[in-house]
């Protein structure tokens, strides 16, 4: 009956295209009414409860922080810093998509942001010079998901705060699956750029860049180092928590943006305005999970599974591809910050009974929300990637030039389980 009822009443109020938000708390409340004797007071308390975690309020400064990064376009000067890096290797800028991905996701937290950021800079360039455009395509909306992995990460902000888990431990942890996943992308366009000659042009003057002018120019980017460790350092070290961090990060991309971008005060004021839109977005989910995870917790929901589990005789790892499958399956349907509050009531205590690592877990949730990311018909990042090539670019042939990265990063899930320790050395020996 109880599965009936939650299963029933999330299809109907997603049917009647309300917000996933109020289905979810609608499902909780209905829940406690009709199986917990009326006690959907206690919805309000640990509602209450959420909303007032100190930790929580490092989402909205994160959100800020990656908004005012997108408008000061600090992202152009990203870009052609790091372009030289790469002008002997095949592939040339493909390459450099990846890399300024990377180093993006490490002061935005967002995939959304990452993508629109670098897409919005590279897809002109890379399309004037002859590259070939699905490649171009693929390589950004690939490289706009190492925005949610790579520290600081909003996925697994979220992820802490509702699971009561680090979040210092949780950044550190996604360091580096965060940098492996970027070096896997890496390869895969080297090998695919050495098969095939004609993915990238060849410009004789780019090949006799000097060493010390490579150098100078990643030296010129060092106010984006200097960002990242008024995030990431000071956490590392002790000297903030993440909302403390958060708040320094703001701070400073506001004097960045200033100093060294091209943000103005009417660019600033739209920033904050964004920045408010989203998080309401995402507090309204975080609400509707919140109840709906009170009323599961209360009729011990995950232990009953666990116990049915353990009767069943089924290995946790069986267990765990099960719960991948879902996410796969329902990144098609969902976008993936909601798909991961609403699917954590159930599989971190599932999970963590089983026996898996909360920081572990943390990483692998959040790698994949960003196959949810490009998987259509909701693939967020195929959006945006689209919108950025003026619909040059379908979303069907979009999709299909992110499928190897798709792949990739399932591969990172299947090495991050053969290989725990990549995820959890950082968290354990240096925090």
């Amino acid at each position: 009956m109880f599965w009936t009822t939650l299963l029933s009443t999330l299809i109907a109020t997603a049917a009647s295209s309300a917000p996933l938000g109020a289905a979810l708390g609608l499902t909780g409340l209905i829940i406690l009414q009709f199986f917990v004797n009326g006690a959907t007071s206690l919805a309000l308390n640990a509602v209450w409860n959420v909303l007032n975690e100190f930790t929580l309020s490092a989402i909205p400064l994160f959100i800020i922080m990656g908004e005012v990064m997108l408008a000061s376009g600090v992202s152009q000067r990203i870009y052609a810093a790091l372009s030289t890096v790469f002008n002997r290797v095949p592939g040339n800028l493909l390459h450099t998509n990846i890399a300024v991905c990377t180093v993006f996701g490490a002061i935005s937290g967002s995939s959304l942001s990452t993508a629109a950021a670098v897409g919005a800079v590279a897809y002109p360039e890379m399309r004037q010079r002859g590259y070939d455009r699905r490649m171009v395509v693929g390589s950004l909306a690939g490289g706009g998901t190492l925005g949610l992995l790579i520290p600081p990460s909003l996925s697994l902000l979220i992820y802490g705060s509702l699971t009561e888990t680090s979040i210092g431990q949780l950044f550190l942890g996604g360091i580096i699956p965060g940098l492996l996943i970027a070096l896997c992308f890496m390869g895969y366009i080297l090998v695919r750029c050495l098969k095939d000659r004609s993915l990238y042009p060849v410009e004789p003057e780019e090949l006799e860049i000097p060493f010390l002018q490579k150098l100078k120019s990643l030296l010129s980017i060092w106010p984006v180092a200097g960002l990242v460790f008024a995030v990431m350092g000071t956490i590392v070290l002790g000297i903030a928590t993440p909302t403390e961090a958060a708040g320094v990060g703001v701070v400073s991309a506001i004097a960045l943006g200033f100093l060294w971008g091209d943000l103005t005060l009417h660019k600033l004021v739209d920033c904050f305005r964004h920045a408010a839109i989203t998080y309401g977005s995402i507090g309204f989910v975080v609400v509707g999970a919140v109840i709906l995870a009170q009323s599961i917790s209360i009729l011990g929901v995950p232990q009953a599974l666990i116990e049915a589990i353990e009767e069943l005789g089924w290995d946790r790892y069986w267990v765990l591809l099960l719960v991948i499958l879902c996410y796969v399956l329902l990144g098609c349907l969902f976008d993936g910050l909601s798909l991961m509050v609403m699917t954590l009531p159930i599989v971190f205590p599932l999970l963590t009974g089983l026996g898996f690592d909360p920081i572990w877990l943390g990483v692998i949730v959040t790698i994949l929300i960003e196959i949810g990311q490009v998987t259509p018909p909701v693939g967020l990042n195929l959006s945006v990637i689209v919108a950025v090539t003026n619909h040059e670019i379908g979303l069907g042939k979009t999709a299909l030039a992110t499928v190897p990265y798709w792949l990739l990063l399932l591969l990172g899930i299947l090495i991050f389980t053969v290989f725990p320790d990549l995820v959890l050395y950082l968290p354990q020996n240096h925090f």
